[in-house]
Order: C-alpha cells, then sequence, then structure tokens
C-alpha cells in the first residue's frame, strides 16, 4: 500500500528494548555496532533513545519510552528473514534485553512542497505507533496511509516523515512482534522545533483528522526520541 509520493522503501527490523527508569548502560551503542556490523544484507541500524530535552505535546502523554529501539533496514523480507538466521544476529540479541522484534515496511514520504523525500539527517524522532486492535483493520491502515501522512507533513519544521507497516514474520525463538496495527516517525532537527511544532495550528488538525478515522480502541503511543545512525 504505497503513499502519495512515496520514493523509498524498504523493510525494517525493529528491535524495542524494555522500559527503564534509568538510562540504558552506555554499552549498549557498542554492543549493538559490534554485534550487527557483519549482518549480511544490513543498509543502516539506527538506535533510539529517549530524548534528553524536555517535549510537550499537547494531546498525548504516553508515559516512559522504551529504553532504547533499534532499527535494522534491509532491502527486503528475504534479506532480513536470512540476516536473522544468523549468529551475529541471535547473539546480538542475546546480550540485550529486548521485548519485541517486529518486521515493517519502511515508508519515506516527502513532506509540504517537496517533491521527493529529504536525506534522513534529522536527529528527533516522534516515534508514534497504534497498537491493534481496530474495528476494521484494513479501513483504518488504508485511510490513514492516504490521509495522514501529508498532514503531518505541514508541521512547521519538519524535515522527514516515515510510515511503517507491520509484516507478518516472526523471529524463531525470539521475542515476539509487537501487536502494531501501523506506526509513523516525525522528525525534526532539536526538542525546540519539535515543541513549536507541537504548539502549531496542524498539531490541531492531525488531532481532528485522527477522530474521523475507523473506530480504533487499541493503544496510540508517542515517545519523543534522539535518533543516532550506528552502521551504514
Amino acid at each position: 500500500m504505497a503513499l502519495p509520493g512515496e520514493k523509498a522503501v524498504t523493510v525494517t527490523c525493529e528491535i524495542a528494548f524494555a522500559v527503564s527508569d534509568k538510562p540504558a548502560p552506555a554499552g549498549t551503542t557498542a554492543d549493538l555496532r559490534q554485534g550487527f556490523a557483519a549482518l549480511p544484507g544490513l543498509i543502516w541500524l539506527d538506535l533510539y533513545a529517549p530524548a534528553s530535552g524536555p517535549t510537550h505535546d499537547p494531546y498525548v502523554q504516553a508515559g516512559p519510552a522504551p529504553a532504547h529501539l533499534a532499527m535494522l533496514a534491509f532491502g527486503s523480507m528475504q534479506t532480513l528473514a536470512q540476516a536473522a538466521r544468523t549468529p551475529p544476529f541471535t547473539a546480538g540479541l542475546a546480550r540485550l534485553s529486548v521485548t519485541s522484534c517486529t518486521a515493517m515496511r519502511w515508508l519515506h514520504s516527502p513532506i509540504a512542497g517537496e517533491a521527493s523525500a529529504s536525506p534522513l539527517l534529522a536527529r528527533c524522532s516522534y516515534v508514534v505507533r497504534y497498537h491493534r486492535p481496530a474495528d476494521d483493520e484494513a479501513a483504518f491502515v488504508r485511510q490513514y496511509l492516504n490521509d495522514h501522512p501529508p498532514l503531518i507533513g505541514r508541521l512547521p519544521g519538519i524535515r522527514n516523515v516515515i510510515t511503517y507497516v507491520p509484516l507478518p514474520w516472526r523471529l524463531s525463538g525470539g521475542p515476539p512482534p509487537a501487536d502494531y496495527l501501523l506506526g509513523n516517525e516525525a522528525i525534526f532537527d532539536d526538542a525546540g522545533a519539535f515543541n513549536a511544532a507541537m504548539a502549531s495550528p496542524v498539531r490541531h488538525e492531525l488531532r481532528a483528522h485522527y477522530r474521523t478515522l475507523p473506530r480504533f480502541t487499541g493503544r496510540n503511543t508517542h515517545f519523543a526520541m534522539e535518533r543516532m545512525r550506528l552502521l551504514g
């Protein structure tokens, strides 16, 4: 299911770490780099940590964010599945406190006024995940993909809009996939730019549009996080 103006599609594996009231161990970054650098077919590896600066969304307060999210990108589902069967992947997960491992299509769409998506350089990501169930999942996903990302792309100061569509895959013998229905990221330069966008009229338009989507009864989590490119 393509987004209007979509220019890039790949497959990501999101690895979520346990929620904690303490920072994750400093060695996590080194463990990820060393553990996953040898994965065949890996395009990039990004690490997300809770935002260090104060952030505010007038509509949602989702509570503590995961200690970390790791996002591994591959060119296809087959490439991800092959990499997940290798010793580096298994060993990498074994060293970390992982709660879920989820495969998703990664869709990068342009922001308002641009013909194509900009390079992914900004580091403040608003990580949003819609969790099952919805009354009509297919209708929810279809309407969301058609209408919501272009509206997100109108937020002032936004740099990138990414949408995630879960894929039916489970790591054999590993942690389960998250119960996502859909996900997105709105990416900004820093917490200040994020807060300004959340205070803008477009944020109110986004909330109004959310209320027009087919009935949705699952959790809807929003976490402001800082993204760092580790590999790729």
